[in-house]
C-alpha cells in the first residue's frame, strides 16, 4: 500500500496552494508550518512574504484564509498576533487518516526503496577478550539504526569490526603449540564456557610471557608467522576466533539481537588491502614519510606542546597501525561494497581518531560529495555516582552479568504482578528477560548517544516514568482491553466528535512516519524513545478522560476508542521493535 501523508503535509500543501493563488507575485512560498500548542498548528510564513511584498502581514493573512475557503480538512484558521495563522484540523480528517493508517501495515510509514546503501559498522568485541559493559551501547545503538534504516528503505549492510589481530595472538598461539590440548572440547560448550576456557588460556599464556623471556621471544616470532600467513599459525589462530565466536553469540542472543556469521568482518579481513592502501595514500600525497614512519598531517590537529599531531597509517618498523585498517576497510565498502554512507557506533572519545581518518578518506577520494561517512559517538555508562560503570572492586562491568541482574530485577518485578494477570512460570520467566533486556536497551536508547548516562537499575525496571516497562506496561493493557471487548471491533467512525484527550492522542499517533523519518536522516534513536513514551502518556491521559468499554457509551464511540486503542498498539509494538524492545502480550 501506498504510505498515507501526514496531517502535517496535507496542511502544509493547502496552505502552500492558497498563498499562491492569493499572493500570486509571492511565487512559491513557504507557509513555515510547525506544531503549536494554541492550536494544531501555527503558520508563520506570512510575516517574511509581508516584509518581502511590502504589505500589511494582517491583510495578506485574511487573504490567504479567504483563498482557501470552505474544506473538510482544516476547521478553523484564525489570524492571530501580527500574521500568524492558528490552524485546528477538523475531527473527520484526524479520524480518515487514522483510519488510513490503520488498513496499512506499515501503518502508513513510507518505504522508499533504492534511497542507497548504508554500512552500519557497530557491536566491535575483541578476540579472546570478555565483553564489558563499555561494549553495550554500540551494539544496542546500532542494531536500533540498522532496523530503523531498513525499515524505512535503505539497504544495509551489517559490519561487526572485531579485533582479531594484533601482537597479543603470538603469544596466545605459542602457548596453545605447547598446550594443544587446552581448547579442546566436545560440541555444545556455552558461551560462559567458550570463555573461561579463553581467560585461562590468556592468564596461563600471560604468565609465562612475563615470566619466561624464552617463551617471550618465540611468541614474538610467532606474530611474525601469523603476519606472514604460516598456515599452522593462521590454524590455530582461526581457533581462537571460533571459540570467542560462541560466546560473543551468546551474549548477543542475551540481548535479544541477531548477529550474523557473514557480517563480521574483523581487522584481519582487510590485511590483504594495507599495503595497497599506504601505498596509494603515499604515491597521491596525502600521506608522507616522517620518521621513517607514513603519516597523515592536519592544520586543525595539534598536541599539547603546538606541534602537528599525525594520523600513523604505518610505524617506522613497518608495523601497520589502526588507521590503515580503517582506511582499507573506507576502500573496502566503498568501491566493493557499493556504500554511499558509512556510519559507526563508536565510542565518542574516539572522534579525533575517526575525524583524521574521514578526513584522510577524503583526500584521497574515496569519500566525496556522493559518499560520506558519520561516527555515531556516543558517550560513557556511568554508576550511580556518576563515574565510569565498575564493580566495587574497581573491575570493569561484564556485560552479561549487568545482563543476568537486570533479567532476575524484571523478573521479580513481573512476577508480583503475575497472579493478578494469571501469568504461567514459562510466562513469568520469559516476560522477565524480555523486560530486563528492554529496560536496559530503552535505557541507553532514550538517552541522546553522545550523552554519558547512569546505569540506575531500579530506575530502569521501574513501571513509572520514562522507562521501557511502563511502554511494555502501556502495550499490554491495550491487549487486556480488547480481549474484554468480546465482540466489539475497533471501527473508525470520522463522523464523531472527537474528546480533547482523543485527538492529542490522534494528531500524535499521525506523528509516527515523520518522527521514523527524521531519526533515520539524523541518526537519532533518541527521538523514536521519545515519540513512543509521550504516546504512552497520552495514552494514560485518555484512558482517565474516556472510558473505552463504558455501557453507557454508543456503540460507534465504543468501536472508535477500541480503534484509537489498537492503533496506539500496534504503533507502540513497531516502534518498540524497531528499538529492538519485545513488547509482551500479557504483564
Amino acid at each position: 500500500m501506498a504510505s498515507v501523508p501526514s496531517l502535517a503535509s496535507n496542511v502544509q500543501q493547502r496552505l502552500a496552494d492558497a498563498l499562491t493563488a492569493a499572493l500570486p507575485e509571492a511565487g512559491a512560498a513557504d507557509p513555515l508550518l510547525r506544531r503549536s500548542d494554541r492550536a494544531d498548528f501555527q503558520a508563520n510564513g506570512i510575516l517574511a512574504l509581508a516584509k518581502k511584498l511590502g504589505g500589511n502581514p494582517r491583510e495578506l493573512a485574511a487573504k490567504v484564509v479567504d483563498a482557501i475557503g470552505p474544506n473538510d480538512v482544516l476547521g478553523d484558521i484564525e489570524v492571530s498576533g501580527p500574521g500568524f495563522l492558528n490552524i485546528t484540523i477538523t475531527d473527520k480528517a484526524i479520524t480518515e487518516t487514522l483510519a488510513a493508517r490503520a488498513a496499512d501495515d506499515r501503518l502508513g510509514v513510507p518505504f522508499a526503496a533504492g534511497s542507497g546503501t548504508t554500512v552500519i559498522d557497530y557491536a566491535q568485541p575483541n578476540v579472546a577478550k570478555e565483553m564489558h559493559v563499555g561494549h553495550l551501547r554500540s551494539a544496542v545503538i546500532g542494531d536500533a539504526m540498522v532496523q530503523i534504516l531498513e525499515f524505512t528503505g535503505e539497504k544495509v549492510v551489517r559490519r561487526h569490526h572485531i579485533g582479531d589481530w594484533g601482537t597479543q595472538f603470538g603469544m596466545l598461539i605459542q602457548y596453545l603449540i605447547e598446550h594443544p590440548h587446552e581448547l579442546d572440547h566436545k560440541d555444545g560448550v556455552s558461551g560462559e564456557e567458550a570463555m573461561s576456557n579463553l581467560n585461562r588460556l590468556y592468564k596461563a599464556s600471560r604468565t609465562l610471557f612475563d615470566s619466561d623471556e624464552e617463551f617471550k621471544d618465540r611468541a614474538r616470532r610467532r606474530v611474525v608467522d601469523l603476519q606472514s600467513g604460516d598456515e599452522e599459525t593462521l590454524a590455530l589462530w582461526q581457533k581462537f576466533v571460533d571459540e570467542s565466536k560462541i560466546y560473543f553469540y551468546s551474549v548477543f542472543e542475551k540481548l535479544d539481537m541477531e548477529i550474523r556469521d557473514p557480517d563480521i568482518v574483523g581487522e584481519s579481513g582487510y590485511n590483504d588491502m594495507l599495503d595497497e592502501t599506504c601505498r596509494i595514500l603515499e604515491e597521491s600525497g596525502v600521506a608522507v614519510r616522517s620518521e621513517g614512519a607514513l603519516c597523515v598531517f592536519f592544520d586543525d590537529v595539534k598536541g599539547p606542546d603546538g606541534n602537528p599531531v599525525p594520523l600513523i597509517v604505518k610505524k617506522s618498523n613497518g608495523g601497520y597501525g589502526y588507521a590503515a585498517t580503517d582506511l582499507s576497510a573506507i576502500r573496502d565498502r566503498v568501491q566493493n561494497l557499493g556504500a554511499n554512507t558509512l556510519v559507526y557506533v563508536v565510542d565518542a572519545r574516539q572522534s579525533l581518531h575517526f575525524k583524521m581518518v574521514f578526513e584522510t578518506a577524503r583526500r584521497a577520494g574515496w569519500l566525496n560529495d556522493k559518499v560520506k561517512a558519520v561516527q555515531l559517538a556516543f558517550g560513557t555508562v556511568l554508576g550511580k555516582d556518576g563515574k565510569p560503570f565498575k564493580t566495587r572492586e574497581g573491575e570493569t562491568v561484564r556485560l552479561v552479568d549487568l545482563l543476568d541482574e537486570a533479567i532476575d530485577r524484571a523478573t521479580a518485578v513481573v512476577r508480583e504482578k503475575a497472579e493478578k494477570v494469571g501469568l504461567s512460570e514459562q510466562e513469568i520467566v520469559e516476560n522477565g528477560r524480555y523486560v530486563g533486556v528492554g529496560a536496559v536497551k530503552y535505557a541507553d536508547l532514550s538517552t541522546s548517544a553522545v550523552r554519558d548516562y547512569k546505569f540506575d537499575l531500579d530506575q530502569m525496571v521501574s513501571l513509572n516514568g520514562d522507562t521501557s516497562v511502563y511502554l511494555q506496561y502501556a502495550y499490554a493493557r491495550i491487549q487486556s482491553i480488547k480481549r474484554k471487548a468480546g465482540d466489539r471491533s475497533p471501527v473508525a467512525h470520522p463522523e464523531l466528535e472527537l474528546a480533547p484527550a482523543e485527538r492529542a492522542l490522534g494528531l500524535h499517533l499521525d506523528q509516527f512516519g515523520e518522527v521514523l523519518a527524521e531519526v533515520a536522516s539524523s541518526y537519532e534513536p533518541h527521538k523514536l524513545a521519545a515519540y513512543l513514551y509521550q504516546l504512552a502518556s497520552h495514552l494514560t491521559t485518555f484512558y482517565d478522560q474516556c472510558h473505552v468499554l463504558s455501557a453507557d457509551n454508543p456503540a460507534e464511540v465504543v468501536e472508535n476508542r477500541l480503534f484509537l486503542v489498537d492503533l496506539t498498539g500496534r504503533t507502540l509494538h513497531q516502534g518498540m521493535a524497531l528499538l529492538g524492545i519485545r513488547t509482551p502480550e500479557r504483564l
